[in-house]
Formats: C-alpha cells, sequence, structure tokens
C-alpha cells in the first residue's frame, strides 16, 4: 500500500522571523566608527573626573551607532542628528521629571510623551528613530539619577552622538579614492541603481525578473535619499555632485524602460544589459562610459532603452543635465502631521503611551518596593518596553523572543566578563568592543540586543552601579509580557490602521502617474518624479504588509487581503509604466493595454479600493 509522505508544517512566519539576519560584506567603515565612538568617550570621562556624564555620551554614541547605516554623509546628517536632538531632549525632559514629580505625576508624564512619541513615528523612519531616542532618553533621565543638571547631562547626550556624527563625516570610506571622498555613498548608491536597472533587463522573461524589478524599486529609493540630503545651500554646488545628480536623472528613463520590458514579459538580447552595466562601472570608478553595446531597436520598450542609454551616455560626457525636482519627496510639516493624526499614528501612539507609562509605573513600584536591591536605576523596564513595541524592528512575537534571548546571552556574557576585567580599563575596553560590533549585530535583532546588553551593563558598572545581570533579565521578561499584553489589547478604531494608511498613500500615487501618463503631458520630468512616489509607496506598503503577516493569528487577521490589493497596485503601475514608454513610442496605446489597466482598475474597485479611469482612456 503506498502512503503519500506527511507533509511537515511550516515554520510559523513570526519565528522564522526570528531567525533571519540580513547579509552582505562586513562595514567596516562603521565597525571603525563604532570602535572610535563609545569606548573613547567613556574613557574620556573616566580620565576628566565626569565618568557620569563620559557614560551619558557613550550610551548616545551607542544609540547613533544603531541609526548608522550605508548612504551618504549627506544623508547622515538628518538620520543622525535628528535623533540626536530628540534624544537630548528627552533626557533634559526626564531629568527635571524624575527630580521634580512624585510617582504618579511622572508616570502620567511619561505616557503623555509616550503618546506624542508614538504618533510622530508614523511620520517616516527618521521620526520613527527620533520617538525612540526622545523615550529611552526619557527613562534613563528619569530612571538613572545623578548629581549633574539636566542641561549638563542633555549636552553631554548631545556631545556623544555628535562626535559619531563627526566620524561619519570625517573618516574615508574604502572606494571613495575614486573621486570626491565627500560624495562616495552618493556615488555607490547611484552606481547601485545602473546595476539594478542591467539585472533587470537580464532576468526580463524569466523567473527573477519580478524580485529584480524589486531590488531596482530598492536602489532607486536609497539613491534619492543619498542625494536628498540636508544642505547649505538650495541646489548642488560642486561640479563632482552635480554630476552625480545628472547620472541619477539620467537613470531614471532607462528604469522607466526597463520595468516596461519587464511588464511586456518577452526576453531581450543579452548585449541590452551591458551598456547598464558600463555605465555603473563608469559612476563606480568616476571614469568615462567607454564604447557602448549596438542598439536593438525591435520593440518600442528595447527603443526606449536604447533611447535612454545614448542620452545617458551624453550626460556622462558632458557632467550636467536636468535633475532638479527628481530627488526630493514633497513631503512636509502637514504629512507628518497627517501621519500622527492618521489611524496608524494614533493607533502606535496608543499602544506606546500604554506600554512606556505602564513599564514605568511597575519599575517605579519595584524601585520603591527595594525590588532592586542596592541599585538606585529603575529605566530598564520602560528602556525595553520601548524597544519591544516598535514595529520597525519586526513582527511583535519575534520581537520579544530575540529581546528575551538577547538579554539572557548578553547578561551571562557580561557576567562573566565582570568576575575577569578589570576595572574601569576592562570596561572600557569591553564597550569599545560592543560599538564596533553593533554595525554588524544590526542584522539581527536577537544580536544586537545581546550587542547593547553588553554595552549597557558594562556602562552603568563603570559609572559606580553594582552587577546587575540576574536583575536585568528579570525585567526584560516583564517587559515582554507587558508589550506582548497590551499588542493584543483592542483599541479604537479599526486594527491595522498602519498598514491600511500606507496602502492609501500608494493607491492615490497610483492614481496621480495614472492621470499624468494618460493625460500625455510633456512633462517627463514630472512623469518621473510620479513614478518614483507611486513605487515607493509600494514599497513601503509592502514592507508593512510584510511585517503584519509574521504576527501572530490573533493580529495578522486583521491585515489579511492588504497583500492582494499591494499586488493589484503594482500591477497596474507596471502597466501604467509600459504605457508611458508606448505612449512616447506610438502616440496610442495598444489594446493589451487598455485591457490590463481596465482589469487592475476593476480588482481594486472589487476589493474597495477605487482609481477611476481618465475618461480619455
Amino acid at each position: 500500500m503506498n502512503r503519500s509522505p506527511v507533509s511537515r508544517p511550516a515554520v510559523p512566519l513570526w519565528l522564522a522571523h526570528a531567525f533571519r539576519a540580513q547579509r552582505g560584506p562586513v562595514p567596516w567603515s562603521a565597525v571603525c566608527r563604532g570602535a572610535l565612538a563609545a569606548g573613547p568617550l567613556l574613557a574620556a570621562g573616566v580620565l576628566a573626573g565626569q565618568t557620569a556624564l563620559g557614560v551619558i555620551a557613550a550610551i548616545a554614541a551607542m544609540l547613533a551607532g544603531i541609526n548608522d547605516r550605508p548612504g551618504s554623509r549627506r544623508a547622515s546628517v538628518k538620520r543622525l542628528g535628528v535623533p540626536a536632538l530628540a534624544g537630548a531632549l528627552g533626557l533634559l525632559l526626564g531629568t527635571y521629571a524624575g527630580q521634580g514629580l512624585a510617582a504618579v505625576p511622572l508616570t502620567l508624564a511619561l505616557t503623555v510623551l509616550g503618546l506624542v512619541a508614538g504618533g510622530v513615528s508614523a511620520a517616516g523612519p527618521v521620526a520613527s528613530a527620533a520617538g525612540t531616542h526622545l523615550l529611552v532618553a526619557a527613562a534613563i533621565g528619569a530612571g538613572m539619577p545623578a548629581a549633574e543638571s539636566g542641561w549638563l547631562r542633555a549636552l553631554a547626550f548631545l556631545a556623544g552622538a555628535c562626535w559619531l556624527l563627526v566620524l561619519r563625516l570625517v573618516l574615508p570610506t574604502p572606494g571613495s579614492l575614486a573621486g570626491d571622498f565627500r560624495f562616495d555613498g552618493e556615488r555607490q548608491a547611484v552606481a547601485d541603481v545602473y546595476d539594478a536597472i542591467a539585472a533587470l533587463v537580464a532576468a526580463v522573461g524569466d523567473e527573477h525578473a519580478t524580485a529584480r524589478r524589486a531590488a531596482l524599486t530598492a536602489a532607486l529609493d536609497h539613491a534619492q535619499d543619498a542625494l536628498a540630503g540636508p544642505r547649505l545651500r538650495r541646489y548642488a554646488s560642486s561640479a563632482a555632485e552635480r554630476r552625480l545628480h545628472a547620472q541619477f536623472a539620467a537613470a531614471l528613463p532607462l528604469a522607466e524602460a526597463a520595468t516596461a520590458l519587464y511588464w511586456a514579459g518577452e526576453p531581450v538580447p543579452a548585449r541590452a544589459a551591458e551598456g547598464p552595466g558600463r555605465l555603473a562601472a563608469a559612476v563606480r570608478g568616476n571614469t568615462g562610459t567607454g564604447p557602448l553595446p549596438a542598439p536593438h531597436r525591435s520593440a518600442p520598450a528595447l527603443r526606449a532603452l536604447d533611447d535612454a542609454l545614448l542620452r545617458a551616455a551624453d550626460t556622462f560626457d558632458r557632467g550636467e543635465g536636468a535633475h532638479r525636482g527628481l530627488l526630493g519627496r514633497r513631503r512636509g510639516v502637514r504629512h507628518a502631521l497627517r501621519a500622527a493624526f492618521g489611524a496608524g499614528g494614533r493607533e502606535y501612539g496608543l499602544r506606546v503611551a500604554l506600554c512606556f507609562g505602564a513599564s514605568a509605573a511597575i519599575a517605579q513600584a519595584l524601585h520603591h518596593s527595594r525590588w532592586y536591591g542596592p541599585h538606585t536605576h529603575w529605566y530598564w523596564l520602560p528602556v525595553t518596553a520601548v524597544f519591544l513595541v516598535k514595529p520597525d524592528l519586526g513582527p511583535l512575537a519575534s520581537r520579544v523572543l530575540c529581546r528575551a534571548a538577547g538579554t539572557v546571552l548578553g547578561a551571562v556574557v557580561f557576567a562573566g566578563f565582570a568576575a575577569l576585567l578589570p576595572r574601569p580599563v576592562g570596561l572600557i575596553a569591553l564597550v569599545a568592543v560592543c560599538g564596533a560590533a553593533i554595525p554588524v549585530a544590526t542584522r539581527n535583532f536577537a544580536a544586537l540586543t545581546a550587542v547593547i546588553t553588553v554595552l549597557v551593563l558594562a556602562l552603568v558598572m563603570a559609572g559606580g552601579e553594582p552587577q546587575a545581570s540576574i536583575s536585568r533579565i528579570g525585567e526584560t521578561l516583564l517587559a515582554c509580557v507587558l508589550v506582548l499584553v497590551v499588542g493584543h489589547l483592542p483599541m479604537p478604531g479599526e486594527r491595522g490602521g498602519g498598514v491600511r494608511a500606507r496602502l492609501a498613500a500608494a493607491g492615490g500615487a497610483a492614481h496621480a502617474y495614472l492621470l499624468h501618463v494618460l493625460g500625455e503631458s510633456g512633462d517627463r520630468a514630472e512623469r518621473w518624479a510620479l513614478r518614483r512616489e507611486a513605487y515607493r509607496t509600494l514599497a513601503e506598503a509592502r514592507t508593512a504588509i510584510a511585517l503584519a503577516a509574521a504576527e501572530l493569528p490573533a493580529l495578522a487577521r486583521h491585515t489579511e487581503g492588504t497583500d492582494a490589493v499591494a499586488e493589484v497596485l503594482e500591477r497596474l503601475v507596471d502597466t501604467t509604466t509600459a504605457c508611458a514608454v508606448h505612449l512616447d513610442d506610438t502616440g496610442r496605446l495598444t489594446p493589451r493595454h487598455l485591457r490590463q489597466l481596465r482589469e487592475a482598475l476593476g480588482e481594486l474597485e472589487q476589493r474597495g479600493v477605487r482609481v477611476p479611469l481618465p475618461a480619455a482612456a
């Protein structure tokens, strides 16, 4: 009798996410910056007789190190500087609140602060990091009493974060000697865009094409952020920077043509991918393009690819081009306020407020009952709750599992080091090693938690606190239970508001792009900017949907079906891109274009998303 093999149940998404880690080469530049940040700052504080301020500065450098990701130097000013300012403000408020308020008013004040920080975090990645730093620093200021004034501690915090930012701006990175080292991050980001275009063209018609199209969107997003960092002048002032901006602008029509080829789904000649690959090498090496492959103009999308390639080569030779308006996302204070007060911001703000306020109340109760023993610090529980409640770090169950495992591992490791290392030299060395490990550990939340646990325990011991590994494990497990409970509590309004808000933004961006293309406007720069926003908002929605789908079933069910909506929206934007390329070539759409537009719009309407087709179509 033949028996069919018994299929093993798949690993739950929330559990699989806990073991997932990003891959890639070791970021040696960030490792060097980490080694030169927290450890030397602590050493400077000890040598100056201001150990407490040295500990604060080292904590700020550690938090900044978590945000020290690959990218341009200019973009790092905003990515590191805004959270640093928020952290200094949080430390200032927390210190004075801890000194002047009793337990109940202090808990209420921290709860309100959590509500504000949670709502603001919905505005974007930098705002999310700023909200986290604000709450973490407020908990440290209130729960780590010190003789120094709040202003002095805030300045120490700002100095520690700014020290890492200075290292990021001053130290060269590998490959930066190919040109002006100030723009090596921008150069690498733009080169990655051309590589992604070449990879997509090479994959047209096979099973890897969809993944390559998503990779192209990610590369364009990264390059856009790298080039659009804060500046003293409105436009690029140096020839090297203007050249990079022009090269990025020249990649947009190439990306458009490659997406149209992907939509058509018909394999193209292998030499079609050679041109973008050579442009990538030219950007990366800051050299000329050299000879490009002969054109193959058998279809509208291929003709568009060849034309864009020739225009790009001309732009590379001249080093100038029209690129204004192609870098910014057109988002300002009004957008941030809409995100903070929208469904996603309200839901997340309430959860952060509940977690932060409840954890602060429990921590103070344990502190006043002397559960901590000789310890005078009660910041660990609310700080742990802040990191656990952040959806940026993965699904809730995965975050809880990683945080618990990482804290236990880090506390055990530190207990061993604390028994062996001399003080304070050994603790300073341990802080420096952990600072260097943070850029690599950020690839997995459990590994990051373990490294940060060792680093923070070393810092507080260097500041005069006794060994506290066991109590920190207990507080972490308590925070895990608290965040799990709050994460599953019903909230006012519809669950999954953050996901639906991102889907609504993606639908609006897709509609604006469709209207512009079918309106046959001659403003191609405007079209490329709208296309960028459509794909970018879709990528953000996809990320939020994937995280929501990996939650426990009780939470994941609230966003069921959103992945199908995102898939149809992506198909609509791809078809719109193919329409744009075809209209440029022939001036009219084929029945296939119109049929797929109507099918996508009909599917969206069936799912409750209305994106009206212009009457002219």
